[in-house]
């Protein structure tokens, strides 16, 4: 009984600290959403009067819109780039195997271990030298690079697990490599490979330090303006942006979550 009652217990304290942390977590989206329809011209919680006139701003600013669509763009193509060569990089680590894979590993995961200020002027630096600073490619490079580690992660373990002997069979019925694995790999793994385009693509959207250093005027990205207005002025157009930011990114997780359970 009382081995029983500590085993309870100690769930019960689990969830409670699961659910401290996710509280902790949510908290200040819970507290962005109200301020951003805020009629202040200040952030205040809670607001002392609604409106919609900061959504207005948003979307009637061309400066705004301009950066989000080169956000949404670099997103798409983030991810159309990072998932296919992260995709060939686990497939090599799989086939390698041993220290060779090991040390592949390694230099393919080295972006997302190295601080993101040092890779930032890294390729400040040598997009520099290509003369690609300002550029929507200069900027696609250096997403790609962050992005690419994260698919890995993602679709490592699928390929791990994944039966070899089917593209061996396929291979001795004449089928080359890149059909045996176009149209045997890929199928039984499109729902890991949607997942991480969904994780590149919402990497390339948060990600803040490389725009800084290596986008400028039309190529633009939303969260480089939005650091830049925090740091000039202070209004809740941040707020309604990181509220339809949150709207997104919640929106594109529950379609993916709703593809896998269809």
């Amino acid at each position: 009984m009382l081995d029983a009652f500590d085993a309870r217990g100690f769930r019960a304290g689990l969830w409670i600290y699961a659910g401290a942390v996710l509280a902790f977590l949510i908290l200040p989206t819970l507290i962005v959403i109200p301020i951003s329809f805020s009629a202040s011209d200040l952030l205040e919680f809670p607001p002392r009067e609604f409106s919609l006139r900061w959504y207005q701003t948003f979307f009637g600013s061309a400066t705004w819109m301009a950066a989000l669509r080169t956000s949404l763009i670099l997103g798409v193509l983030t991810a159309a780039l990072a998932v296919p060569s992260a995709l060939l990089a686990c497939v090599a680590m799989d086939r390698i195997g041993g220290r060779s894979a090991k040390a592949l590993g390694g230099y393919v995961l080295a972006p997302s271990v190295i601080p993101g200020i040092l890779l930032a002027i890294g390729l400040f630096f040598v997009l520099a030298k290509l003369r690609l600073i300002g550029t929507l490619g200069g900027i696609l490079v250096g997403h790609v690079v962050l992005a690419i580690p994260v698919a890995v992660i993602v679709l490592r373990p699928a390929v791990a697990r994944f039966d070899w002997g089917q593209v061996t069979a396929a291979r001795s019925l004449g089928a080359g490599w890149a059909r045996a694995l176009v149209q045997i790999l890929l199928p039984q793994m499109s729902f890991t490979l949607m997942t991480a385009a969904l994780m590149a693509f919402l990497t390339s959207l948060d990600e803040a330090v490389i725009s800084i250093f290596v986008s400028s005027g039309q190529n633009s990205t939303l969260p480089k303006l939005m650091f830049l207005s925090l740091r000039d002025q202070i209004d809740p157009t941040i707020a309604a942006i990181s509220t339809l930011w949150s709207v997104l990114v919640i929106g594109i997780v529950l379609i993916v979550n709703a593809r896998r359970t269809a």
